[in-house]
């Protein structure tokens, strides 16, 4: 395996203990909030800007190794097409080149909402958590994730011998 591949496994492990804390986090906080409701008539007031910050948090930290990974949702209408002429990578390596590239128009219009909700001075109601920090959050992963796509889609396309698992 190459020093890079090994790179790249290591670094995707902090994203997923990210998304793994968070969805505890959530399980939990909802498990309290639907007993405090239920037996005490006392929800947890701040329950549901912390579910959708949690939620946030628990998607974007994992897109990055979803889109590397090619697990994303996909329809196999044309595999057979491209399987009989043998173009199954070159149409993978194409389409995470274009994705990723496409990914740019999301990555500037967070930032700005981001940068407008900092200038603003934005904030949640309850906790009063900068909204601009869950922005800048998904700015970055989507940014990472753009970046990985068009990697992954350059390595499928010139170097696919790269993405080969080694036997032993």
């Amino acid at each position: 395996m190459s020093p890079l591949l090994k790179l790249a496994r290591s670094a995707s492990i902090l994203p997923v203990v990210v998304a793994c804390i968070a969805l505890f986090i959530l399980m939990i906080m909802t498990f309290a909030d639907v007993i405090l409701r239920s037996m005490f008539n006392s929800p947890i007031e701040a329950a549901t800007e912390l579910t959708r910050i949690l939620m946030a948090v628990l998607v974007f930290s994992v897109l990055p190794i979803i889109s590397v990974q090619n697990g994303h949702i996909a329809v196999d209408l044309t595999d057979g097409l491209f399987n009989r002429f043998r173009l199954s990578r070159l149409r993978d390596g194409l389409l995470n080149v274009i994705c990723g590239a496409l990914l740019y128009w999301p990555v500037q219009r967070v930032w700005i909402l981001a940068e407008r909700a900092r200038d603003y001075g934005d904030v949640t109601e309850y906790l009063a958590i900068p909204v601009f920090y869950v922005g800048w959050f998904i700015t970055l992963t989507v940014a990472i994730s753009a970046i990985a796509m068009i990697i992954n889609g350059l390595i499928l396309l010139f170097a696919p011998n790269l993405l080969a698992e080694p036997t032993q």
